[in-house]
């Protein structure tokens, strides 16, 4: 059964319906004509012009009687006319009910479209259209907030590490006999707060890639265990400055089919987390296993427990666990956020659980 079935079965009706009525009214017309019709004619000559009966018949003779045909097929012409226009007023009736119901699209706050239950399905159509159109108009919104909150943590985020760079060359500007060992320390710290600048900055040049450009991936196939095993060794200064242990729990030789550059920037990022988030003196723990076709790639560290209502929110941009952590300490609050797009374009997931001081982020992607 199609979705205009209904509509169809109550025109056909209608239609058989206004036939019907048309047929009877020509018969009742045709009756008339052939009946009581002349002698009514006749009866009115007489009357109105005052005529004998012989004068008033032979005068319908010639305006009526021998034109017959013609009149009753003008009558049928009238009947079939107004039937028409009758049975087109129905129509145009449901044309009226659509425009109304496209009407309210452009309306605010407007309820669900309700049309005849004959419309069912266009109905729909239009609630369909409408709740779409709605769906945008928020992303819209959404996309213009995040360019907002893009330039106020431009400006927060960058603000400390200028000021900085800045206080620090004026008082070398300003101390004409400052020490040579201070002078190092000055130009260290603001070396320091350059370089910071210059990392934040990139984050933002690349949030803002991920957000405006379409992505696309450069698949090879690489080695994931070297892969982790080489990331493990770059961190090795920041793991021995918490004095953290990481255990890397992986096959030899796990094949993946990725873009390599941009799972470099995954995992980096999840470990870098996990580090910056990890007791002193704890260990982190890093899993790959095999999944059928998919590969599970797990980051484990002990840390402070992360609330169910921040965890939901972990992936967010700009998003930082602890808000009171300065960006001198740690990213912009992208790392996640581009990670999980990374990961998505790789028609993959990520997840993030905390239980017990225990944080765990998963991976899912797909191993060919």
């Amino acid at each position: 059964m199609d979705d205009f079935s209904q509509f169809k079965t109550k025109m056909f009706f209608r239609t058989v319906f206004m036939g019907i009525f048309a047929m009877i009214a020509i018969i009742l017309l045709s009756s008339l004509v052939q009946g009581k019709f002349a002698n009514f004619m006749v009866a009115a000559f007489q009357f109105l012009f005052q005529l004998d009966y012989a004068s008033a018949l032979y005068w319908y003779v010639r305006i009526f009687r021998n034109y017959m045909d013609l009149i009753f097929l003008l009558a049928m012409s009238v009947i079939f006319f107004l039937v028409f226009r009758i049975h087109l007023n129905g129509f145009t009736r449901y044309f009226m009910e659509i425009n109304k119901g496209i009407d309210t699209l452009s309306k605010e706050n407007a309820g669900e479209v309700s049309l005849s239950p004959e419309l069912s399905a266009t109905e729909k159509k239009i609630n369909t259209i409408k709740q779409t159109l709605e769906k945008r108009k928020l992303e819209a919104q959404l996309a213009e907030q995040r360019k907002n909150d893009l330039i106020v943590y431009l400006a927060h985020d960058l603000k400390t590490p200028l000021a900085s760079v800045i206080g620090y060359l004026n008082l070398l500007r300003d101390e004409q006999q400052i020490s040579e060992e201070l002078r190092e320390k000055y130009l260290g710290i603001s070396l320091d707060k350059a370089e910071r600048l210059e990392d934040l900055i990139n984050e933002f040049f690349e949030i803002a890639k991920y957000n405006l450009t379409n992505i696309t991936l450069q698949y090879n196939k690489i080695n994931l265990t070297r892969l982790l095993e080489q990331l493990l060794y770059e961190f090795k200064p920041m793991l021995t400055e918490k004095h953290l242990n990481c255990n890397l729990n992986v096959p030899e030789d796990i094949m993946l089919r990725c873009d390599a550059d941009k799972i470099q920037r995954v995992l980096d990022n999840l470990l870098r987390n996990a580090v910056i988030y990890s007791f002193h003196d704890s260990s982190i723990d890093i899993t790959v296993k095999e999944q059928g076709e998919k590969l599970k790639i797990t980051f484990a560290n002990y840390g402070n427990t992360i609330p169910e209502e921040k965890l939901e929110r972990v992936f967010e941009q700009f998003y930082r666990l602890d808000s009171s952590r300065s960006t001198s300490s740690g990213g912009a609050g992208l790392g996640l956020a581009i990670a999980k797009h990374i990961i998505e374009l790789h028609n993959g997931t990520i997840t993030a659980k905390s239980q017990d001081e225990r944080i765990v982020f998963e991976v899912t992607l797909p191993q060919l």
